[in-house]
């Protein structure tokens, strides 16, 4: 399997997803720098990391998505490849149109850095595979923007067609209906703002975002 890290100016996860995806599939993933104009022949799974591209100048990942590599990683979900947005990446998705809404300071206004309980909606995508619908899991969060929003409308849209991927258990910043992971159309695109990278190993204090990789891959083969 070939996967390939989208790394930015200000990314800080970079590392943390590439070493969950070698962990997971033996093999570690290429690091793209933003200003590459395409990405690897043959990329079976694009991941865009977690941190502050361009320091969050303007909106958080709105110069990224203008970054030279984003037409590639359009192009690929396009085709049906992978791609899944943590944190900053799921701003990035936003910001490029791959998943709709946006993500805005939370409601308190702070930086929320703990752990948190999200409920699994469903186990039929590729990314929420290796999970029970209904299922809670426990993974951190990192971030000062992740209050997710979308009109009345799309929201309704995005329940219905059963897109939701993952939610939170509690108020964790304001978003709306508890988002905290949300699929595109097709399926084939995940944003989510917890960190699951950073729950692979039992020394990060448990294993529930291995298995998001796991069933990732076992779908993707």
């Amino acid at each position: 399997m070939k996967s390939a890290v989208i790394v930015f100016p200000g990314s800080n996860c970079d590392r943390d997803v590439a070493i969950a995806i070698e962990a997971v599939t033996g093999t570690a993933p290429a690091m793209v720098w933003h200003g590459e104009s395409e990405l690897p022949a043959g990329t079976d799974l694009i991941a865009l990391p977690g941190g502050f591209s361009y320091g969050d100048y303007l909106r958080c990942g709105a110069i990224a998505a203008r970054s030279a590599v984003v037409k590639s990683v359009v192009a690929a979900a396009e085709r049906g490849v992978p791609v899944i947005g943590i944190c900053n990446g799921f701003q990035i998705l936003t910001e490029i149109g791959l998943l709709p809404g946006a993500l805005m300071r939370n409601k308190r206004l702070d930086f929320v850095c703990r752990d948190v309980d999200l409920t699994v909606e469903s186990s039929q995508s590729i990314f929420t595979s290796g999970y029970d619908a209904g299922e809670t899991i426990r993974v951190p969060v990192a971030h000062h923007d992740g209050n997710y929003f979308a009109d009345d409308a799309t929201l309704d849209r995005l329940e219905g067609e059963g897109r939701v991927a993952f939610r939170y258990a509690e108020d964790v910043n304001g978003s709306a209906r508890g988002i905290a992971g949300l699929l595109n159309d097709r399926g084939n695109v995940l944003g989510m703002m917890p960190h699951p990278e950073r729950r692979i190993e039992g020394a990060h204090g448990g294993t529930d975002g291995r298995r998001l990789f796991e069933g990732l891959v076992k779908a993707v083969a």
